[in-house]
């Protein structure tokens, strides 16, 4: 039997950040993964690090995703350093472009009402015309629908699969041990710590993170925990490469470092299905073309689906169990932009008990309405 500090379960995105975040502090911590049979959602992520549209409804979690976007930069050169691996990440800021005066609209209304939860000086984000994106895209012929739409200096981008790589890289050199083709089939709470029954053997661990995405509502049981999530497809598109023409990421449309554009932003509730259908792909290539024109002229070369793991608010789940002390939760659909803030902030929680102000927030609790009253 492996023991260890602490077992991570899962690693995809959500998993590597926590486990790289608790090897680089000294602890003793074994990843176990499923395998590339999981829906792994990280193989299939945009790549966005996003700010401008995120947590309307609860303010912790706008600023939660602001503080890791400020913390991206350091993290994205410390990643480079300790596992050299360029994570590719940018921090130009991003754009939400809109087609016709009624989106715009109904993105100002998002934008006024996130500066209202804020309050004063607190949420950095604005609505643009038409005539500043064509100043912010000098070399891009915008289609003629296009009616502006909202900025924020705080979105950038990176590079998914080089980001799990480089924590996965950063989380071996710390001492980390991934053991890959090991599903969890129980979890056993006992004096002082847990055993978890694998498909690769037993492994013992004071301390036990479940970080698996969709695997959590199956074993969240296992430790006292209620943690309500559903799969919510999304498709992309590839592109040929073509030389750099976009400045800055696109909420639905980004150009990579290798210069292909990436197309994408549907939300289809297909359950477990993580394919693609030709109606999807029609419509997403459709309107890329009309914000761009210029696309039409560009083949696709790859498309591929895959599963968000969304919790009914769509905010993220953070939870220690209370009748299984040592047992933590970690869920959300948005792991590439937490990724900093998990590596840095999480290890203070699972460690040292340590949150910030307002982090009770996040429990599953939340969905408890006699609880709640």
């Amino acid at each position: 039997m492996q023991t260890a500090d602490i077992v991570v379960i899962g690693g995809g995105m959500v998993g590597a950040a926590i486990g790289y975040g608790l090897a680089m502090r000294g602890a003793s911590v074994i990843i176990l993964d499923e395998g590339d049979s999981a829906f792994r959602a990280a193989r299939g992520n945009f790549g966005l690090v996003w700010v401008q549209t995120k947590g309307l409804g609860m303010q912790r979690y706008a600023d939660w995703t602001r503080q890791s976007a400020d913390l991206y930069p350091e993290f994205a050169a410390e990643l480079q350093e300790t596992g050299g691996i360029d994570i590719a990440y940018e921090k130009p800021g991003g754009l939400t472009l809109c087609l016709g005066d009624a989106e715009f609209e109904r993105q100002s209304r998002t934008i006024g009402s996130l500066h209202q939860q804020a309050g004063p000086g607190r949420y950095d984000a604005e609505m643009v015309s038409r005539r500043d994106l064509e100043s912010a895209l000098p070399h891009v012929t915008l289609g003629r629908e296009v009616t502006g739409g909202s900025w924020s200096p705080h979105d950038g981008h990176t590079t998914p699969l080089r980001l799990l790589r480089a924590m996965h890289a950063g989380f071996a050199r710390f001492g980390g041990r991934y053991l890959a083709e090991h599903r969890v089939e129980s979890i056993e709470p006992g004096q002082g710590g847990f055993t978890l029954r694998t498909a690769g053997g037993d492994v013992a661990a004071g301390k036990v993170v479940l970080a698996a995405g969709h695997g959590i509502p199956r074993l969240a049981g296992m430790v006292g925990l209620s943690v309500p999530t559903r799969p919510e497809r999304g498709q992309v598109l590839v592109t040929e490469r073509v030389q750099r023409f976009l400045p800055m990421p696109i909420s639905s449309v980004r150009q990579t470092v290798e210069g292909s554009v990436m197309i994408g932003n549907s939300n289809e509730d297909a359950g477990f299905d993580d394919g693609t259908t030709l109606d999807v792909g029609r419509d997403m290539a459709a309107r890329a073309v009309r914000i761009f024109p210029a696309l039409a002229r560009l083949r696709i070369v790859r498309t591929w689906g895959a599963l968000r793991v969304l919790p009914p608010d769509k905010f993220p789940i953070y939870e220690e169990s209370a009748t299984c002390p040592g047992a933590f939760v970690a869920t959300m659909h948005s792991g590439v932009t937490l990724a900093a803030v998990h590596a840095r902030r999480l290890p203070e929680w699972i460690l040292d008990g340590r949150v910030e102000d307002g982090f009770e927030q996040f429990r599953a609790a939340r969905f408890d309405v006699q609880a709640a009253a």
